[in-house]
């Protein structure tokens, strides 16, 4: 990776700016029109909360923020990738003028990438680093994320985390990113705790991270879990479901990712000991003001901060934003504060008592 240092703030005002004058036929139908300029995004499944409920709205909005006339098309790979490269194919197909991609398998879509190439259709990857000729790349810090995590688990495992066994619940091999954070997470606790068993949670989904808690709680016995280093939300809710299930007592800390409002509700109950939160809009913002930019033929230098190199292509033009660790002290002046969540949202009546006790109040 290499950063360049000083241009993003500055530059970013006057990218947007110019960017904002492209035109299009409004409609939203895929289809874009005479002269118009047609932003396809594509998103990797909705087993992960966010992709529905925070990135799609926040691109969606932005792109007509920045180009009030510009098409958007979209599509959910549903975590199937042929689905996705069918998908690829028909938006190059339709007219697309550039692709906001959050890739489902980097290795299975490397030739629509291409193809894109070969269409002149930009690609941005979209949060995680898709390979093939790639225009840009908008992420969170993957090995910040890791580390957040970890050093979270080891406060929350107190006097245990000098030698405690963790189980790791690492995401999706197929996915990029969940090498990134599983690096970023090993670089804290090597020397620090024995990692009893790792598990690759396919699809990032809740019931396979079940079924691997359930196997590991079998295999080593409830006494010997002093921390659960889940990758994301949606695994520290299986893997917490499990632990109830076999009635550990009390559940020993579990990490999580992305803040989903479930996950806040767990860490308030104090079942998930804590969440990355990741500030969306700044990510979705960063993606959209490089699609319009690469729409208009401009390029992007001006909107970044560093490279980074794919297994296929070098010096990919990149922004990588900083994650934020969120704990039941800091909800408040974190997911509350951002706007992300209203007290009420997370406050439900049963929670009430629980938020008092943190100060989690209207």
């Amino acid at each position: 990776m290499r950063r360049h240092v000083g241009r993003v703030a500055a530059a970013l005002t006057a990218v947007v700016l110019a960017a904002a004058g492209c035109t299009g036929d409004g409609g939203d139908s895929g289809d874009s029109g005479e002269d118009g300029l047609t932003v396809g995004v594509l998103l990797p499944s909705r087993a992960v909360p966010r992709w529905e409920q925070s990135d799609r709205p926040m691109i969606e909005k932005r792109v007509k923020e920045l180009c009030a006339e510009c098409t958007v098309m979209y599509a959910n790979a549903e975590n199937d990738a042929a689905s996705q490269r069918q998908q690829m194919t028909s938006m190059i197909t339709k007219g697309a003028s550039v692709l906001i991609l959050d890739v489902v398998d980097p290795r299975a879509l490397r030739s629509s990438v291409r193809e894109a190439h070969r269409e002149g259709v930009p690609v941005i990857a979209y949060d995680r680093l898709a390979e093939g000729p790639i225009s840009g790349f908008v992420s969170f810090d993957g090995n910040q994320v890791g580390r957040l995590q970890a050093a979270a688990l080891l406060r929350g495992m107190g006097p245990r985390a000098d030698g405690g066994g963790v189980v790791m619940m690492n995401g999706d091999p197929s996915s990029p990113n969940a090498a990134w954070y599983e690096r970023g997470a090993k670089s804290v606790l090597k020397d620090r705790v024995r990692i009893l068993k790792s598990y690759d949670t396919l699809g990032w989904r809740a019931e396979n991270a079940h079924d691997h808690m359930s196997a590991a709680v079998s295999a080593l016995g409830p006494q010997r879990i002093d921390g659960v280093l889940a990758a994301n939300d949606s695994i520290a809710a299986g893997v917490i479901a499990a632990l109830k299930s076999a009635r550990v007592s009390p559940l020993p800390p579990v990490t999580g990712q992305d803040a989903d409002l479930p996950a806040v509700r767990r860490i308030v109950k104090g079942e998930q000991y804590m969440t990355v939160y990741k500030p969306f809009r700044r990510e979705t913002d960063a993606a959209a003001a490089m699609a319009v930019a690469l729409a208009r033929g401009n390029d992007v230098d001006a909107l970044v901060a560093t490279t980074v190199d794919s297994p296929t292509t070098r010096d990919v033009p990149a922004v990588l934003l900083d994650p934020t660790a969120v704990t039941r002290d800091t909800i408040g002046r974190t997911l509350v504060r951002d706007g992300v969540y209203t007290v009420d949202q997370i406050c439900i009546p049963e929670l009430r008592r629980a938020c008092d006790r943190i100060g989690l109040t209207r």
